[in-house]
């Protein structure tokens, strides 16, 4: 009985080690195809871009790229079809040389087809770090392109260079600014609230709709606590919900408010944060981080109290999507406020 248990034993550790060499080598191959078609589609579309501009043949596109097609697939099969080729095309143009060997190595080429679509450079360098940090797939990209994430996002309001300054830093594996985790607008359209509810049942319908919740707040955010009691002075209170995110290494406060921002929640907030930084933030920790989730939006009172500072953010939550020109109007809205106080400043 002992000699079948060891052979067992034996077996089973050899079948676990080899099929985790091959899973990891399958892995790796994958990846590799991945971005040696991705360089290929890429070189094939910077190729003909280049041919017709500099022959001048710009204005004859489409009768050329209909025949090549032809004898590409003639030639090749598939994948080489007008629509193929003018895809590569356009995304030779959205990605320069220097970055799609790193890129190639991230996203698929069906991801770069739907970034090379975004036409605002700032926009799109947004999506395509955002996607492959978050591992976001070909579907869930879509999904936050319709919903409009970018405009949505706290960092949006920011003037572009700035942005694109904190995105690299982003895709370098720097410290990640709260901005772009962080929303300036939340959608609770899954939760099934009336315009007129309270903030315990808000906080109820978060609790019974967890998941989503999260899925709406963003990834690497877990849930530690709701309704966590602090004492200070041998006063009460009470926070929300209390999240700890993990690439932000910061334990992350939410308060539900109904109603606008108003100034006293910020004291209220900086009086958890201070505490949770006193007696639970750990050593390996980032200062904790608070999110104040109002029913309604007053941006410039949230913009002159400079709350970023803080650590506190302020976002709007809505309990259904409204028209995209709302977030458009609303993310221009607080650049204009942003860019007022910057002169002021």
């Amino acid at each position: 009985m002992d000699n079948k248990n060891t052979l067992a034993t034996i077996s089973n550790n050899l079948f676990n080690g080899i099929n985790h060499l091959i899973e990891n080598a399958q892995n790796r191959i994958a990846i590799f195809l991945n971005s040696e078609t991705t360089l290929l589609y890429w070189s094939i579309g910077q190729y003909i871009n280049t041919e017709l501009k500099e022959n001048d043949r710009l204005k004859y596109g489409a009768k050329i790229l209909a025949t090549l097609s032809q004898e590409l697939t003639k030639k090749h099969g598939k994948g080489y079809t007008y629509t193929a080729l003018t895809r590569m095309g356009k995304v030779a143009i959205a990605f320069k040389k220097e970055n799609i060997a790193t890129v190639s190595q991230q996203l698929s080429w069906s991801h770069l087809i739907e970034l090379a679509a975004i036409e605002n450079e700032t926009k799109r360098l947004y999506y395509t770090i955002v996607s492959a940090n978050q591992t976001w797939a070909v579907r869930k990209l879509r999904d936050e392109i319709d919903a409009m994430a970018f405009e949505r996002s706290a960092i949006a309001k920011k003037p572009g260079n700035e942005i694109i300054a904190e995105l690299k830093k982003a895709s370098s594996g720097t410290i990640l600014n709260p901005d772009l985790v962080f929303k300036n607008s939340y959608v609770f359209n899954f939760l099934g609230l009336s315009n007129l509810h309270t903030e315990k049942e808000l906080e109820n319908a978060i609790i019974s709709h967890l998941e989503k919740f999260i899925m709406e707040l963003g990834s690497d955010f877990a849930f530690l606590e709701r309704q966590k009691r602090i004492s200070v002075d041998a006063v009460d209170y009470y926070l929300d919900l209390l999240f700890y995110h993990r690439k932000l290494n910061r334990l992350v406060v939410i308060d539900l408010k109904i109603g606008k921002f108003k100034p006293k929640y910020k004291a209220q907030m900086e009086l958890y944060l201070r505490y949770l930084q006193k007696y639970e933030q750990q050593k390996h920790e980032e200062a904790p981080i608070g999110l104040l989730l109002c029913s309604e939006g007053n941006t410039e009172h949230i913009e002159l109290l400079l709350l970023d500072e803080e650590n506190i953010r302020v976002a709007q939550y809505l309990n259904e999507l409204p028209d995209k020109q709302w977030f458009i109007e609303k993310m221009h809205r607080a650049i204009e406020i942003s860019k007022m106080n910057l002169d002021q400043n």
